[in-house]
């Protein structure tokens, strides 16, 4: 069995030094455990370098009909060590913690205790933003004070009736909009931007009829943070650039203006930071670019900010997919190159934070870094690793410019036969996929023709598809090609005889200028 198929072994795996003492020392702390199995299956599973069911039930350590429980078992007493270790002591965990200590008092009957806690915990909630939370804990309140008068506070019930209602119309806005993000996210990792006026009025209409009803002056924190996160969905699926950097910038102020928030959600000003630099990147604004990537290393540096697996994965997925951007956007392509081992050892380390579309997007950028700075082969070995991918469902988009690139990768090692081949594969894939749009169609066009055409005519066929594709960049639809693949500066570099770098250089001096 594959060690990524049993979620025991991955677990312990996953686990660091301390950790693993930690649980040591959590799993002896009654000398009855000394000799418990689930001990003995723990050390064993950490000695082994991949997951081995027989070598396990030939170890004498448990029979083959009681590994399922043992193992049940365990993983449970390994989640209780490290939910009580202090590194992971966060903000909802004490507060969650808070609760069941007033359930545990509530039971016992000492209900004073009990509310007393309660209303401690209460106010770290809503001073965190943690309103979920803090309804659970006024329906216990509620709960007690049916059978317990308290006689502490006037209005009591009143008090309480309000504050549940205001929580219960705040979450019930927070939820809807966080619905209609998570579900404008789904449609663009599937389809990937609108392609036509039709796409681009069902997910208007879509957006309109799931947008919440609210006013800006009751909005807190948080149903600002999912208000932003939704319009910025929107943006993006409509290629609207400009309102996407406008929101992502919101999303990051708004973290900024409650910096406590930053160490609170580090995930969710992770997130903004990427979007930030996504929408500057395909606004190429190199300047704002650098200087926010530069903002966010810094604030992850910050000692207050938390570490952990999860964390450290989107860190790396942050951090270097916009160091390749930052390379395209300067044309720096060789000098990019020292970036690919660390990603594809980095891609190894967080195999299992990793899921699979975001490793074929680092393949791809990768890619495009290869192509811009000339080695063709490599550019075509990682297009080959998403091309043959059959398990990615995901962003048809990727997978159409990746085979697109391809193409073109072929035509300059002169691999004539096998772009021949590529030809018709893609052409039927785009057509298959709905995506034979007009850069498409004039591309593979091109290359069909271009081996018939002469020498000294070649330049001339060069600009004259230069000419044509230059009147898609402004086509709302049409210019998506152009977020994936810079082919207007590899036409320009072949008819100047320059590389693509080059060209990439001298557009990023004039912007700046």
């Amino acid at each position: 069995m594959s060690k990524h198929k049993d979620f025991l072994f991955v677990l312990i795996k996953s686990l660091s030094k301390s950790e693993k003492r930690q649980f040591k020392l959590y799993a002896g702390r009654l000398d009855i455990n000394a000799d418990a199995k689930y001990i003995s299956l723990f050390n064993l599973l950490d000695k082994m370098d991949d997951y081995d069911e027989d070598f396990i039930i030939n170890s004498g350590i448990v029979k083959k009909q009681q590994l399922s429980n043992l193992k049940s078992h365990l993983y449970k007493q390994i989640l209780i060590s490290i939910r009580l270790s202090p590194l992971n002591q966060n903000i909802r965990i004490q507060i969650r913690e808070q609760l069941d200590f007033a359930t545990i008092l509530y039971h016992k009957g000492l209900y004073k205790q009990s509310l007393k806690i309660l209303d401690k915990a209460k106010q770290l909630s809503l001073e965190n933003e943690e309103k979920n939370i803090a309804f659970e804990i006024i329906e216990l309140e509620k709960l007690i004070e049916t059978q317990y008068i308290t006689r502490s506070t006037m209005g009591r019930a009143e008090e309480l009736v309000v504050q549940s209602l205001e929580l219960s119309e705040q979450n019930a806005l927070a939820s809807k909009l966080s619905n209609l993000s998570l579900q404008l996210y789904g449609i663009m990792l599937k389809s990937g931007y609108v392609k036509n006026d039709d796409e681009y009025v069902e997910i208007t209409e879509f957006f309109n009829e799931n947008l919440p009803k609210y006013k800006q002056t009751d909005l807190g924190f948080r149903e600002k943070y999912w208000l932003y996160n939704a319009t910025l969905w929107y943006s993006f699926l409509t290629q609207d650039f400009l309102s996407c950097y406008r929101y992502a910038q919101k999303w990051v102020r708004l973290f900024n203006d409650n910096p406590q928030m930053i160490f609170i959600n580090p995930v969710f000003y992770l997130k903004g930071n990427q979007y930030l630099l996504e929408s500057l990147f395909l606004l190429k604004h190199s300047t704002n670019f650098k200087n926010t990537l530069v903002l966010l290393e810094q604030t992850i540096q910050d000692e207050r900010f938390p570490q952990n697996e999860n964390i450290t994965s989107l860190i790396f997925l942050n951090l270097y997919t916009h160091k390749l951007n930052l390379h395209f956007l300067e044309g720096t392509f060789q000098e990019g190159e020292y970036l690919v081992p660390i990603i594809l050892k980095k891609i190894k380390e967080h195999s299992e934070q990793l899921d699979e579309h975001h490793v074929m997007v680092f393949y791809y950028k990768i890619a495009c870094l290869y192509f811009g700075s000339g080695d063709n082969r490599k550019c075509i070995s990682f297009l080959d690793k998403i091309i043959k991918n059959k398990n990615l469902t995901m962003r048809e988009d990727l997978m159409c410019f990746s085979r697109v690139l391809s193409l073109v990768a072929h035509y300059e090692l002169g691999m004539d036969y096998q772009l021949e081949l590529q030809l018709k594969s893609t052409y039927k894939f785009l057509i298959r996929m709905n995506d034979l749009h007009g850069v498409q169609k004039e591309m593979i066009r091109f290359l069909k023709q271009i081996s018939f055409v002469y020498p000294n005519e070649i330049k001339k066929e060069f600009t004259k598809l230069r000419d044509t594709l230059v009147k898609f960049e402004e086509d709302p639809y049409e210019k998506r090609a152009f977020l994936y693949l810079d082919v207007i500066s590899w036409l320009e570099s072949k008819i100047e005889n320059r590389t693509v770098g080059e060209i990439v250089r001298e557009k990023a001096l004039k912007r700046n200028r």
